[in-house]
């Protein structure tokens, strides 16, 4: 076993990327005993695999005596979804206080992606030996959780009989909402708007996260204050006061909470001052801002197919010029496309089965041409068996078909979102479907393309678009609605941006992984926004 200890890994990570952190929690069962005269007393180690090499992360604490342990001490990652993070969870039983793992003796490991465990959310594997014999009858469980507090708080305020302060007019109204900081000072964390020429200001309802309003502790006191706006910045201060969070929720549907503004120097200075005003909390409600691992530990699936462009413009795949010649290596831009996306994909698919499409060839027996086949040749059964299983059908097929035209999108659009359709009758965040299309060339049916493409975006679906070859792309650039939002040849506009694009010949040169980055760098925030849409929280999730 080659393993190497070395700091975690830093990784420069754009804000594109969907990045969180996660805590894994690890027990034993039933592990191997190396003690004579007592039990052994495990630990576990964390490894990561950097450029090629097992690195550790972290380590537990030793269980004292025990087959069973339960390791108190949790390891936290950062998760990417566009990366495959291999991780290996090896146990040993300690000896000695060397921090040497080889001082140890081994009691079995279990390697995967992170990807598989938050996907899984719970599981319990067999413990493996250096051989790939099981460690006896040693068994690991690893839980994955979310480590962010994604609870927000929308608030309704307004204000009644506020101190005049224009000299000509009533004042112009707004609030600061302030949070204690480290150092003990009162640290902003929102402003509203400013409400002109008014001492009854009604201000419109704001949402901002629970942790910057009060650091996620709904009791900690937070300082409110309201001024009247004046245009050279010299703001005047009408008055303020002090509350929690929770004293707010107590604003519940007709029930509102009242505070009483306070000017401290109108206080001391009369006897008979009450108030400058009153502020009034219309509605507070606390609720969660669910992200995309949510949706994933909550159960979601990522139902994965591929369209393969099997058009004459590709060129004869016996061609060693045919972007489908499988080169001496075994591969070739559409597989390479394939392993990308499929390989991180595959990982949040349950039973890895997934359809494998072609469009644009002529099919034996009679040899018409299809824009909807299964390249296994089963109709009834388009299903491969993970990446390997469309790699291994795609190489057995290019033999039995005749290369055609023209470059129809839109039947393999509307096949996948069929299936998408019948998922909405669930009314439960189960599942999202994911396309992706490898193509080399112009689209033929551009007004169908881009109808069906609206039509999926009222869907739980998204659309990946690999251009293979070297081709003019501008089509392609269109339906990627990142500039503007796509339209219908009927004039309907798309819900949401559900298509991402990328040219492959941008990626010749570059590590695999970044081709994986780019074209799946806007598919989590494209999985939330469909949800969040529909109103649909993640399965089994927490009330706020």
């Amino acid at each position: 076993m080659a393993y190497t200890v070395s700091p975690a890994p830093s990784v420069p990570v754009g804000p594109q990327y969907c990045v969180c952190k996660v805590e894994l929690s690890v027990c034993g069962q039933n592990l191997l005993d190396r003690d004579v005269t007592s039990k052994s007393d495990p630990f576990c180690v964390l490894f990561m695999e950097v450029n090629g090499k097992w690195t550790e992360i972290d380590r537990t604490e030793t269980a004292v005596n025990n087959l069973n342990p339960a390791f108190s001490k949790k390891f936290i990652i950062d998760y990417r979804f566009e990366e495959v993070q291999k991780l290996k969870f090896a146990l040993f039983d300690q000896d000695k206080s060397s921090m040497q793992l080889y001082e140890h003796d081994f009691l079995g490991e279990f390697s995967c992606t992170l990807g598989t465990i938050v996907s899984s959310k719970n599981m319990t594997r067999t413990l493996l030996l250096g051989n790939g014999k099981p460690a006896g009858k040693g068994m690991i469980t690893i839980s994955a959780q979310e480590l962010s507090d994604n609870r927000v708080i929308t608030l309704s305020m307004a204000g009644r009989k506020l101190d005049k302060k224009d000299l000509f007019g009533k004042s112009d109204p707004f609030l600061e909402f302030y949070k204690p900081g480290d150092d003990g000072k009162w640290m902003l964390v929102h402003r509203t708007e400013v409400i002109k020429y008014t001492l009854d200001p009604v201000w419109k309802p704001f949402t901002v996260p629970l942790v910057s309003l009060c650091d996620g502790d709904v009791e900690k006191q937070i300082k409110v204050v309201c001024f009247d706006y004046d245009n050279d910045g010299g703001h005047d201060f009408i008055g303020e006061f002090q509350t929690s969070v929770s004293k707010m929720c107590e604003a519940q549907d007709a029930f509102v909470v009242e505070f009483e503004c306070i000017n401290p120097k109108k206080q001391k200075k009369k006897r008979s001052y009450k108030n400058s005003g009153i502020i009034i909390v219309k509605s507070c409600k606390i609720t969660r801002d669910y992200s995309f691992l949510d949706y994933i530990l909550g159960g979601c699936q990522l139902m994965f197919t591929v369209g393969i462009d099997f058009t004459a413009s590709n060129g004869n795949p016996q061609d060693p010029t045919s972007l489908h010649y499988i080169n001496p290596m075994g591969t070739n831009e559409y597989l390479s496309a394939i392993w990308a996306v499929g390989q991180i994909i595959q990982d949040y698919d349950t039973d890895k089965m997934f359809p494998a499409l072609g469009f644009g060839a002529q099919l034996p027996p009679d040899w018409k041409v299809s824009h909807e086949f299964a390249i296994n040749f089963n109709p009834t059964n388009p299903f491969c068996l993970g990446v390997e299983g469309i790699v291994q059908a795609y190489s057995s097929c290019l033999p039995h078909i005749r290369f055609y035209g023209p470059t129809n999108f839109s039947p393999i659009i509307n096949h996948v979102a069929r299936f998408a359709s019948q998922a909405t009758q669930q009314e439960s965040a189960t599942q999202y479907f994911i396309l992706l299309i490898i193509t080399d060339g112009v689209i033929s049916d551009m007004d169908e393309t881009r109808h069906a493409v609206v039509q999926a975006s009222k869907l739980p679906m998204s659309i990946i678009i690999v251009g293979v070859g070297n081709a003019d792309f501008a089509a392609m650039e269109f339906l990627d609605g990142d500039n503007r939002m796509l339209r219908s040849y009927t004039g309907e506009e798309a819900m949401r941006d559900i298509v991402q694009f990328v040219p492959f010949r941008e990626f010749r040169s570059a590590p695999k992984e970044t081709l994986a980055k780019a074209v799946l760098a806007e598919l989590p925030q494209q999985v939330v926004q469909y949800f969040k849409h529909q109103n649909l929280p993640p399965i089994n999730s927490e009330p706020a």
